[in-house]
This record gives structure tokens, C-alpha cells and sequence, in this order.
């Protein structure tokens, strides 16, 4: 069986503390570690498109909203759990590289709403595709079945995280 880092500490921890038991700690250690890894991996690739994860974010949620591709800001604050002002930031820096743009909101005079140009469109479905590959990547160290297995682990950990 092949051993890493996290093995290595709760291995430590066995030999200082037999009494407790660490498996939590193993569990929650890959995670952390695993999401940190594709986290950075996932930037780097993110980069390329000269946006980083935030904006692939607010990008993302625009697109997948389906055409218009148009939300207000409280609705990207919303579903992204980013105060108005972080979001205020992020939408500045999309609109000044051309990927959105803000206009009134015809139904509500003191509203906005947010819009993908078509340049956003391209660049987030193209940083979506590449995203997408450097995911698959690191899940090919599993068969398909092991993949399905894992997410549905997965799934009921963060629900009952939540």
C-alpha cells in the first residue's frame, strides 16, 4: 500500500497519543490537501485566461445562468457568498478586461444587472474546457465506478458538514 504525508502525521500522532483516533484527521488531511493541490493547479490554468479563480467564478455563474447571461449583483453575491463589496471589486475588474458590462436594471431604477459580453462568453467557456481537463487528469488515478463512489462519499460528507 502506498503511504504519503498524511500517513506520516497520523502516524506521528499514533505514536504520541495511541489513545486517540486519527482517521478524521486522514480524511479531512487529503481533502484539505487535495483541494489545495487542484486549487493551484486550477489557478495556474485559470491564468492562461487572464482571470483567476474568483473571476472564473463570477464568469461561471453568469454563463451558466443561461442566455442572457445577466444577474444582478446581489444575485451573484448571493449564490458566490461574497459581500457586495468583495463583489464590487471582482465586477470592476471583469468589466475593465471587457468580459461584462453593467447597466441599469429596467425594472428596478436604483438596480443593476450584470452581463457576459461575448468576450467573457469565449474566454470563460474556454477557461472552463481547460479547467475541466486538469480535473479529469487527476481523476484518471481512478476507474470510473471509483470516481462515482468517491462523489457520492463526498456528497454525503459536505451535507452533513453543512
Amino acid at each position: 500500500m502506498e503511504t504519503d504525508a498524511v500517513d506520516a502525521i497520523t502516524g506521528q500522532w499514533a505514536a504520541e497519543r495511541p489513545e486517540l483516533d486519527t482517521l478524521a484527521m486522514a480524511v479531512f488531511g487529503r481533502v484539505y490537501r487535495i483541494a489545495r493541490a487542484m486549487g493551484d493547479r486550477m489557478e495556474a490554468e485559470y491564468q492562461r485566461y487572464g482571470i483567476g479563480r474568483g473571476e472564473f467564478d463570477v464568469l461561471g455563474t453568469l454563463r451558466r445562468s443561461g442566455a442572457p447571461y445577466t444577474l444582478s449583483p446581489r444575485e451573484l453575491s448571493a449564490t458566490l457568498m461574497l459581500t457586495t463589496g468583495g463583489m464590487t471589486g471582482r465586477l470592476d475588474k471583469l468589466e475593465r478586461a471587457g468580459l461584462l458590462v453593467r447597466s441599469p436594471d429596467p425594472h428596478d431604477r436604483r438596480g443593476l444587472r450584470v452581463s457576459l459580453t461575448e468576450r467573457g462568453v469565449t474566454v470563460v467557456d474556454d477557461a472552463l474546457v481547460a479547467g475541466l481537463a486538469v480535473q479529469q487528469s487527476a481523476l484518471s488515478a481512478l476507474d470510473p465506478s471509483e470516481a462515482e463512489v468517491l462523489t457520492g462519499l463526498l456528497r454525503r460528507l459536505l451535507a452533513a458538514s453543512s
